[in-house]
């Protein structure tokens, strides 16, 4: 990954890992993030979803991490997302079939083809490195386009500026702090939601982010963050 070489010449071995680790906790803290977003804007705008609706949310996920950010981030949050749900399916040990989400191993495939259609000719290496099949990987641009089809409209009707996402960091002076705040700051650049949705930290007592409907809020937990430091020690 570029944005580790780039590191690599900067920093000696300590740092470096515990800049990597940083960087894996932080995308997949965005990862999970734009995950929920999606069923937020799901509920928000009444979006039909045909299928599971934890499918369509990681798709939401993809689309954004692809939308909002020049390539070099995008690829280095799509590598570290990915891995993320390789690192989730060794963490979980048995595949639970009854989940509402899909087996993480297959969120990693999803989350490779998708970044990789959007933009082929400059993600090719991107594919490659995380070892997408090539007659998957002839599917993908299509897949993109359609997931692109699916989301687009619904993204282009909440386009425009506005302070509609308020963020409640509830005292917690976290990585997830930093990272929240800076990314609602950041949509609400982009986006104005018909009606004002809620991003809050609070400690939940187990790992885990997740979209409430009778609040309209998103709950960001503070353990998560410590169990995505202990994912990425586990890829070591």
């Amino acid at each position: 990954m570029l944005r580790y070489v780039v590191l690599a010449l900067m920093l000696p071995g300590a740092a470096l890992a515990n800049e990597e680790r940083e960087a894996f906790v932080k995308a997949n803290l965005l990862g999970i993030f734009y995950h929920e977003l999606g069923h937020a804007l799901i509920d928000i705008l009444q979006l039909p979803v045909f299928g599971q609706e934890e499918d369509a949310a990681d798709v939401a996920s993809i689309l954004l991490i692809d939308g909002f950010y020049e390539e070099e981030a995008a690829q280095a949050l799509a590598y570290d997302t990915a891995f993320g749900f390789l690192a989730e399916a060794d963490f979980a040990g048995d595949v639970a079939y009854w989940d509402v989400h899909g087996p993480d191993e297959q969120r990693f495939y999803n989350t490779v083809c998708l970044f990789y259609g959007a933009n082929p000719g400059a993600r090719e290496d991107f594919a490659i490195d995380l070892g997408l099949p090539e007659e998957r990987a002839d599917t993908c641009p299509e897949e993109f386009q359609l997931a692109l089809d699916s989301w687009g409209p619904a993204f282009d009707d909440i386009a425009g500026r506005g302070d509609t996402i308020l963020f409640d960091d509830g005292g917690h002076a976290l990585l997830t702090s930093e990272v929240m705040a800076a990314e609602v700051a950041a949509l609400n650049e982009d986006f104005e939601l018909p009606t004002t949705l809620g991003v809050r930290i609070e400690s939940c007592g187990e790992a885990n982010a997740f979209y409430d409907l009778g609040t309209t809020e998103i709950i960001m937990c503070t353990e998560f963050e410590d169990h995505l430091r202990q994912l990425y020690d586990s890829l070591e």
